[in-house]
């Protein structure tokens, strides 16, 4: 059944000078369920403003009285086969009305990209119990599961020596070495939940418009002249933990086994703690094919909170 909501209520699009009432919103209500913001003005203004989100068709405010009860938004990248969705309300019909609205906008994007049928996907806190039996009840699946670990640095962080043959490569500056760590990424994270791969110039649009990257934190490493390994870092996390975090961290197949990773995740902690940096952040999926949980605990970094991915299907018919 369509939820239905009071006539009192009034829906728009999201426009980014509406980011502040957003941050309010996501802000209540991660405090409510974890204890903390976890959430910041520039999360929301670079959510308003990413590429290839458009508002008008994609995105729902809903206000009581001039007063922001509920955001939605539904994101696709690369081929949309996966859409990312987002709700956020601490009122359960306004959660039902944007799940509905979203769902027909998914249908839609499924058609206008070929799509006989399309995964959408949504992020619960572990925390919350009711929402994860709500969105059960909305069809929704578990899919997979994400820690976000840290480490903490208390002072100066030794640099890693770099493996034997290895050449690092620190910044971004042109568009070939660029090239070099997208197709890295692509082919490192290929069948890992919910990666889907985008065109080089979507991947490079993404990062020119995060406020929180500039190329100077992409790291390369070379052997024998290629591409094997990448890292990129982002200061999403200074202004609320005052910690450093990872966004990709990829080795190709071919070059794994060699201490890669691991030299990549120390070389970020002695960065981020000549940066000045309480500690490193990063967020990995419990059920990646890849060791990389293992990595994770290995070097020092522990879990700090769990999230979960909640998966359903949505047909065009």
């Amino acid at each position: 059944m369509t939820a239905v909501l009071p006539d009192a209520y009034t829906v728009r699009p999201p426009r980014l000078e509406d980011a502040q009432a957003v941050l309010e919103l996501v802000s209540d209500y991660n405090t409510s369920v974890v204890g903390f913001a976890d959430y910041t003005l520039d999360d929301a203004q670079d959510e308003l403003s990413e590429p290839g989100f458009e508002p008008e068709t994609d995105g729902w405010l809903v206000f009581d009285d001039g007063r922001l009860i509920g955001y939605g938004s539904v994101f696709g990248k690369g081929d949309h086969r996966q859409l990312d969705l987002d709700v956020v309300t601490m009122d359960p019909v306004v959660e039902r009305f944007l799940l509905d609205r979203i769902e027909r906008r998914a249908a839609e994007l499924a058609t206008e990209h070929g799509h006989v049928a399309v995964q959408v996907d949504i992020v619960n806190y572990q925390a919350d119990k009711a929402r994860e039996e709500r969105l059960a009840g909305y069809g929704f699946e578990r899919g997979t599961v994400f820690h976000r670990m840290r480490i903490d640095h208390d002072g100066t962080v030794a640099a890693p020596e770099v493996p034997a043959g290895v050449t690092v490569r620190r910044g971004a500056p042109d568009e070939a070495s660029r090239r070099a760590a997208h197709d890295v990424l692509n082919a490192s994270f290929a069948g890992q939940f919910g990666f889907s791969p985008r065109s080089f110039e979507e991947w490079q649009d993404s990062h020119e418009s995060f406020s929180a990257f500039d190329w100077s934190q992409l790291t390369l490493l070379e052997v024998d002249g290629e591409a094997v390994a990448m890292r990129t870092s982002t200061n999403q996390f200074v202004e609320d933990e005052n910690c450093g975090y990872i966004g990709h961290l990829g080795v190709l197949e071919k070059a794994r086994g060699k201490g890669l990773a691991k030299f990549l995740l120390r070389d970020q902690f002695a960065l981020d703690a000549a940066a000045g940096r309480s500690g490193t952040i990063l967020h990995v999926d419990t059920n990646n094919p890849t060791p990389a949980l293992g990595v994770y605990l290995s070097v020092g970094m522990q879990a700090t909170l769990v999230m979960e991915v909640w998966r359903r299907q949505v047909t065009t018919a």
